[in-house]
């Protein structure tokens, strides 16, 4: 099974908020997840980036992969390098 550290979309329409998830690569974006690890609001000033540094490192250590925008998150919050 791929595990993907990934955002998944809440919010309104044109009033984006995000949940960073972690979920099997099969399922869709908003679908089934295994764990909910932190937030991501663009829409204050400056983002809003809230993520638990514990259950990331781990689930990074058991081999789930962050996708591209998930891991510019982690550097900007400082949980990888």
């Amino acid at each position: 099974m791929a595990v993907k550290i990934r955002l998944k979309r809440m919010g309104a329409k044109k009033a984006p908020f995000y949940r960073v998830v972690v979920a099997d690569s099969r399922s869709p974006r908003d679908g089934r997840f295994i764990e909910e690890i932190g937030y991501y609001n663009p829409m204050t000033n400056p983002a809003e980036i809230k993520i638990d540094a514990d259950k990331t490192t781990k689930w990074i250590a058991d081999g789930a992969q962050p996708t591209e925008t998930v891991k510019s998150l982690l550097k900007k919050s400082d949980i990888i390098k």
